[in-house]
């Protein structure tokens, strides 16, 4: 079923995380969670969260739980093996309570897995192209630079994986909560 889901999305590369799928679906294992999916879920395992109304729909699969991912309400502490988020970070005034949110529900050995964008990059590129930026982007320093910052006194993580840049504006990272 896997295979046949990564062939189904690899013919239909349109959202973000259809970009990374390959990278990052790896360290997507056991039970987790989508965060603001938009429709395309890094698997088709994952718990989709999403707004009650989606920011964006790239395709129809079902959005299993509708609202904010600042509260992680349906979830105990150290439930899940990872956390999967694709350019929603960037979205929220806090991100440090956002990411201390989101590893709140990860079991020790589980991963919170990034796909963000650089807003430097992603400003350059909007521009180059003649489009105005997404409204939602509320740090104009945000960057690998800027989260590794947020969590560089956390003894309880480690990077994993860092790559930058991806694409024409982004970056990944996956973080290890330890045990």
């Amino acid at each position: 079923m896997l295979m046949k889901w990564l062939s189904f999305i690899k013919q239909k590369k349109v959202s973000e995380t259809s970009k990374v799928r390959d990278s990052l679906a790896r360290f997507c294992v056991g039970d987790g969670l989508d965060i603001g999916y938009g429709g395309d879920s890094i698997l088709p395992t994952a718990i989709c969260i999403d707004l009650p109304n989606r920011y964006a729909r790239y395709k129809e699969t079902p959005q299993h739980l509708h609202g904010d991912a600042r509260k992680l309400i349906w979830f105990n502490n150290n439930c899940l093996d990872y956390v999967y988020s694709s350019h929603v970070l960037e979205d929220f005034d806090d991100t440090r309570a956002a990411i201390d949110e989101w590893l709140r529900v990860l079991k020790p050995g589980g991963r919170l897995v990034l796909y963000l964008p650089d807003e430097q990059l992603y400003q350059k590129h909007c521009r180059r192209q003649g489009k105005i930026p997404s409204t939602h982007h509320v740090h104009e320093n945000f960057s690998l630079d800027y989260i590794k910052d947020l969590i560089k006194d956390r003894s309880d993580l480690e990077i994993e994986h860092e790559m930058f840049p991806v694409g024409i504006y982004s970056f990944e990272l996956v973080l290890r909560k330890k045990q």
